[in-house]
């Protein structure tokens, strides 16, 4: 009787730790789905600090791109989802989560901002913004830009929040506040925030952002026209390329529109495409042109951007000085991860691009390359 008492006892205790970890499994998981929401779509932005000026016709102006990786990216820097397969045929994989200590995402912010400083663009884009997130150590990125551009007026768009993520269990990604954000010397009229169609698969939707593009209207001295300016960030991790062909077909909607209206419009940021396709014979030998000794990963082959896809009008601007993106699951050496140009520009007919470049920082703060136009609105129309 005692062994079996014994025995009942044991499978109480077992059944009752059993129960508590359901319990606390369920309450975490019922937590996170309660906290997560999408943002709705044609949210009117706040401009703060606005500027007196408007913009030209025929004028010279610049305007710069930069995916800052939420600070974390050093060159030692290896992301926990993202894969890849050396030419060897080894599979790598990223480790981290979060930064590498707050340290170093200090640093990188800092290079960052001293970057956009010595660039003095008149229009800055920026994605991966953290305004607060346990991933960059509570270091409000957005703060740090407004430092740097005191004379500029910006708007905040924001795309990844988060309940306290507990995954990877090794370096938990925690909770975030992140988004893109726009700066302008110049005046700007209205600014409005855009939801991109993303994916409805619910573990995929805790851990990518809920992707938008800032839509800027400026007016234009002496002109009815408006000059549009669009920050965006597509999807990354989209097997396919199925979500990416939404969030382009959604895209060019507005770029016809826009055009149609007689407005000069200019698209920017990080397409997660690859964008120099058109400079040259076949996709392949865009896709390795930048020395790797890494394959061509399965997510880039699937979104190869051409000029013949956009609305009609418009066309890509984008440089093969130097690569905007590196592969991140391994640290960066020079020459090893696969790199390409998913960074850069689209602009309507009646802007005239003047010089399209990359800025090669040798992924010195980021895992993408800060990307530079010079362009002018045509006085005729």
């Amino acid at each position: 009787m005692k062994a079996k008492t014994a025995v009942k006892t044991v499978c109480a205790i077992i059944g009752g730790i059993l129960a508590l970890m359901i319990l606390v499994v369920g309450g975490y998981v019922a937590y996170v789905a309660i906290q997560y929401y999408r943002i709705d779509d044609n949210v009117s932005l706040e401009i703060s600090g606005n500027r007196a000026d408007s913009v030209k016709l025929g004028e010279s102006y610049e305007i710069m791109s930069y995916n800052l990786g939420f600070g974390a990216y050093s060159p030692e820097y290896s992301f926990f989802m993202d894969t890849g397969v050396m030419n060897d045929g080894s599979a790598v994989s990223g480790k981290y989560a979060k930064g590498l200590n707050k340290a170093d995402v200090t640093k990188n912010v800092s290079g960052q901002a001293k970057l956009a400083t010595e660039t003095a663009a008149d229009f800055y884009f920026f994605q991966e913004t953290d305004k607060k997130a346990n991933r960059s150590y509570g270091i409000d990125m957005c703060a740090s830009l407004r430092s740097a551009l005191p004379d500029y007026c910006y708007t905040y768009a924001q795309n990844f929040h988060t309940a306290y993520l507990l995954y990877p269990f090794s370096d938990p990604i925690g909770k975030t506040d992140a988004g893109i954000m726009t700066f302008s010397r110049y005046k700007t009229q209205s600014a409005v925030r855009r939801s991109f169609p993303v994916t409805t698969a619910f573990i995929d939707k805790l851990f990518d952002l809920d992707r938008c593009f800032a839509v800027h209207y400026l007016p234009i001295e002496n002109s009815d026209k408006l000059l549009v300016l669009i920050n965006l960030h597509m999807s990354a991790y989209d097997e396919g390329g199925t979500i990416r062909a939404k969030q382009l077909a959604m895209l060019n909607g507005v770029l016809k529109e826009e055009r149609d209206k007689g407005n000069y419009v200019i698209a920017g940021g990080d397409f997660n495409h690859c964008l120099i396709a058109d400079c040259f014979d076949s996709d392949a030998d865009a896709l390795t042109y930048f020395k790797s000794e890494q394959q061509t990963p399965e997510w880039v082959k699937n979104s190869v951007l051409h000029n013949s896809e956009l609305a009609d009008g418009f066309t890509i601007a984008a440089s093969i000085n130097a690569s905007t993106c590196r592969g991140a699951d391994i640290p960066y050496t020079a020459g090893v991860n696969y790199s390409t140009v998913i960074d850069g520009f689209i602009v309507s007919d009646n802007v005239s691009v003047i010089e399209e470049y990359t800025v090669d920082t040798d992924y010195a703060y980021s895992d993408h390359n800060p990307v530079v136009m010079k362009f002018a609105l045509d006085a005729i129309v």
